[in-house]
């Protein structure tokens, strides 16, 4: 009690002490979304249906709260996880309500509700209004067809699902809770082909420039197992890069790229940057975490900014923090409760994944 009651006086010091921005009240009559900008999908308490969207936009530098209850006239949901924008669609997966929100991508304004998934996580286009979820608690993926906004289909994968990542005519999916595999889904034929072993529990996935399917797999909640950094070549599905963590207390998490897909970036303490042809991993941090508690992370895919939330205790409002490519602070910005998935509007088709 008396470490929390500590954290807790250092976090509210640590906050004084920079200059926050505050956000806007929406008027959504007149606002519309500048793809120079990017969204938070902001989780909200777990049952509390407290979830919410925060915008940012470049252009006036102010930062947009609860956008998408101010739009529709009610609430987003409960613990919206994960979005995607596809052509004139934004794709907002909310896990614990177990639907995907679908709105125009410049107003907000709710065009559909896709009902009858099982906690949904992250969803990917996989080919022309063809799209796969993952689910938390199912062994099947869902398949949807974005010209109707319906589930088309699904897919038996053996197990539950978290990330997912399509190179070619491939999908990676991982099996997170308490798993240690990638399956691998023909997007074509939407058959299971292929599985891949890895570290305990992979977490988060990217592919690389050169078409390298990075996994981060985070050894477990118990941490009986050291976290890995694995790469896995997409054409013959072998694993080909192998990092282990130097200590079991790592818990790496959110593992991104930046738009030359030739840097990593991932949560480890502080905002760890490594070079896709590094041998090792990184010794220290590129960005210090100070006294904030880093949630996830994105990279700008025009300017190379760094955008980071800080969940800060996981019951108030959060922040996210804005850097420059070069890991210096620019600003920092208030959000909703527990801000998470970051996805940047500047390239459609781009997910928080």
């Amino acid at each position: 009690m008396r470490n929390l009651f500590l954290f807790i006086i250092t976090s509210v010091f640590a906050i004084s002490c920079i200059r926050i921005n505050e956000p806007v009240v929406i008027d959504p009559v007149k606002l519309r979304v500048s793809p120079n900008g990017f969204f938070i999908v902001n989780e909200g308490n777990f049952g509390w249906g407290n979830g919410s969207l925060t915008y940012f936009s470049y252009d006036s530098v102010k930062t947009y709260n609860n956008f998408f209850e101010a739009v529709n006239k009610r609430p987003l949901g409960d613990v919206p996880y994960s979005m995607i924008v596809y052509g004139n669609y934004i794709y907002i997966v909310v896990n614990n309500s177990e639907k995907i929100e679908v709105i125009d991508r410049l107003s907000l304004e709710s065009k559909a509700t896709i009902t009858g998934l099982i906690s949904p996580r992250n969803i990917a286009v996989t080919g022309d209004h063809k799209a796969y979820v993952t689910s938390m608690y199912s062994d099947s993926l869902r398949i949807l067809d974005l010209k109707t906004n319906k589930i088309s289909g699904h897919i038996n994968i053996k197990n539950s699902s978290e990330a997912v990542v399509v190179q070619g005519k491939k999908a990676f999916i991982a099996n997170w809770i308490g798993g240690n595999e990638i399956f691998i889904v023909n997007t074509d034929t939407d058959q299971l082909i292929d599985s891949v072993e890895v570290g305990p529990e992979p977490e988060s996935m990217v592919a690389d420039k050169n078409g390298i399917i990075w996994v981060l797999c985070n050894g477990g909640w118990t941490r009986e197992n050291f976290a890995e950094l694995i790469g896995i070549n997409h054409e013959t599905n072998e694993v080909v890069k192998q990092f282990t963590f130097p200590s079991r207390m790592n818990s790496p998490l959110n593992l991104t790229r930046d738009s030359d897909g030739d840097t990593l970036f991932y949560i480890d303490e502080g905002i760890q940057c490594m070079n896709i042809n590094s041998s090792v991993l990184p010794s220290s941090p590129f960005i210090d975490r100070g006294n904030k508690q880093f949630y996830r992370i994105g990279i700008n895919p025009v300017n190379g900014n760094i955008v980071a939330t800080d969940a800060l205790d996981y019951q108030q409002n959060g922040y996210f923090m804005i850097y420059s490519g070069k890991g210096a602070f620019v600003s920092s910005h208030q959000a909703g409760i527990i801000p998470g998935n970051i996805c940047f509007l500047v390239n459609p088709g781009h997910t928080t994944e």
